[in-house]
């Protein structure tokens, strides 16, 4: 069985590893705030599944550490690597808390998520990273034109030289027989 971990420090967001990710995986940093997740939600009391992005094969996406989602899942997606899989218990103060979210989510309800997280990446154009990757990819391409340019010019050059090199063998051939017809003809 999977060691259960809690991630709030008072039992209000646990976290059991489903299905670990490979050890080289990326999590979501600075850099990659932006996730991309498959999830099923569940009521803890009834165990009645009340979200999913499993039945339209969907992926919710949003930034980690924003407040955009429930506070349970800001905690403990950034404890997660791309390609794992988490169980993560939410009692209701890091999920709707006394209001609920009706009419699927009642009052002080305890969740259970199982989460997947398919991957991270940069907000656009506004990483610091993302930048200079850009523009050493950029750099790389500019290079590997010049490049391919120079080669063309280069494969260019070797044919003209070659063309001229026949041209010349031809016209040291008709000087030969040139030569020949009028030494006989005197």
């Amino acid at each position: 069985m999977a060691e259960t971990i809690d991630l709030s420090g008072d039992g209000g967001v646990l976290k059991t590893v489903v299905r670990k990710a490979k050890d080289d995986a990326i999590a979501p940093s600075e850099s990659l705030p932006l996730v991309d997740v498959h999830y099923e939600g569940t009521l803890a009391e009834t165990g009645e599944v009340f979200d999913t992005t499993h039945e339209d094969n969907s992926i919710f996406s949003f930034e980690v550490g924003q407040g955009a989602v429930i506070k349970a899942w800001d905690i403990a997606l950034r404890t997660m690597k791309v390609g794992e899989v988490a169980k993560i218990t939410c009692k209701s103060e890091y999920a709707y808390g006394a209001a609920g979210s009706p009419p699927e989510i009642p009052p002080n309800a305890t969740l259970i998520f199982e989460v997947e997280l398919v991957a991270c990446r940069p907000r656009k154009g506004s990483s610091v990273g993302s930048v200079s990757d850009e523009k050493a990819r950029l750099e790389e391409l500019k290079k590997q034109r010049e490049l391919a340019a120079a080669t063309k010019e280069e494969e260019k050059k070797k044919r003209e030289e070659a063309k001229a090199a026949a041209a010349a063998r031809v016209q040291a051939k008709l000087d030969a027989k040139k030569g020949k017809g009028k030494g006989k003809g005197k």
